[in-house]
């Protein structure tokens, strides 16, 4: 299936190429699966950024209802895998976030700001998927969930950058982001060497 439109997202450095549309649309409850764990994986994130800055003012109430978003998403994803006779699957992982985690500095607070812009790149990325398929997914069940989850993805990216805003000046924050916009791209280079490996966050950008 040839790629109809890709969304322009302004924190990603380069858009997803059509030859991981067309692999994803053809293995659709693999992403599927794989998509109920990235939920998981972002609720739990936005969890172990609010325990590891206890302290951090106007930073527990922006995660919490996060994490709790995101897990009514994972709780919508595994209801449509269930409708279809299937569940949770362990899946290899593509790497993609430990590749972006190696390059979060360690001293604070690097740190805080570099975890905020790599969880906001993964949430950018994720929308942006989600929108393609969205937009060129043959299954009606389908489109629609990934329609339905588009406006929550892209709040939850603009939170990441209003944590940031709220903490540092832009001419801080807007270099780093070009940074790590770039290693991200770089987590998506490459070709898959098993169609059946692919993910939301596997190799396949422009």
């Amino acid at each position: 299936m040839a790629l109809t439109s890709v969304t322009s997202i302004r924190w990603l450095a380069a858009p997803t190429s059509a030859s991981w549309v067309n692999q994803a649309i053809a293995r659709p409850m693999q992403v599927l699966i794989d998509h109920a764990h990235c939920e998981r994986k972002a609720a739990g994130s936005a969890v172990q950024l609010m325990f590891r800055y206890l302290c951090e003012p106007g930073l527990g109430e922006v995660l919490s209802p996060l994490a709790r978003e995101e897990l009514e998403h994972f709780e919508q994803v595994l209801e449509l895998l269930q409708s279809r006779g299937r569940y949770l699957e362990p899946l290899p992982s593509s790497g993609y976030g430990a590749f972006l985690a190696k390059h979060i500095r360690k001293g604070e607070p690097q740190r805080m700001l570099d975890s905020f812009l790599v969880a906001g790149l993964i949430e950018a990325r994720s929308h942006e998927r989600m929108a393609l398929l969205a937009e060129n997914s043959p299954d009606p069940e389908l489109s629609d969930l990934y329609g339905n989850l588009l406006k929550s993805e892209a709040r939850h990216f603009g939170l990441y950058w209003v944590l940031c805003e709220q903490r540092w000046q832009r001419t801080v924050i807007v270099p780093r982001l070009e940074e790590l916009a770039k290693v991200e791209v770089e987590a998506l280079r490459g070709v898959l060497d098993k169609p059946e490996n692919v993910r939301m966050h596997s190799c396949g950008v422009e």
